[in-house]
């Protein structure tokens, strides 16, 4: 029989090691940026119009319910009002999506 399914190359213990680092900094430093979001050091709409390189694959539905008085609810709901999805990540945003956005958040 002929396996044709794809697999991912292989990676040496350094390879991995270096995506696992990388991939522990942007936790922290997305977990970082959520406490800030909550303590109102930094506005979301900034966030999403500028977006530092740790949050380009961060879900913006994560990003915010990360903000006070912003539940389940609200997120979906500024979402729906941009047609936005909720699986959409922040650098994925078309800049029709992320103007409407942060529009709508800055009032």
């Amino acid at each position: 029989m002929n396996k044709s399914t794809s697999q991912a190359p292989e990676r040496s213990l350094d390879q991995r090691m270096e995506a696992l680092r990388r991939a522990n900094e942007i936790r922290s430093l997305r977990a970082q940026l959520k406490r800030d979001l909550k303590d109102g050091n930094v506005q979301i709409a900034s966030v999403i119009s500028d977006p530092p390189e740790y949050v380009q694959t961060a879900k913006v539905f994560d990003m915010l319910i990360a903000v006070p008085k912003y539940g389940k609810v609200k997120a979906t709901r500024f979402l729906n009002h941009c047609r936005i999805s909720q699986g959409k990540t922040i650098g994925g945003l078309s800049e029709r999506q992320r103007s409407e956005l942060v529009d709508l958040l800055d009032h």
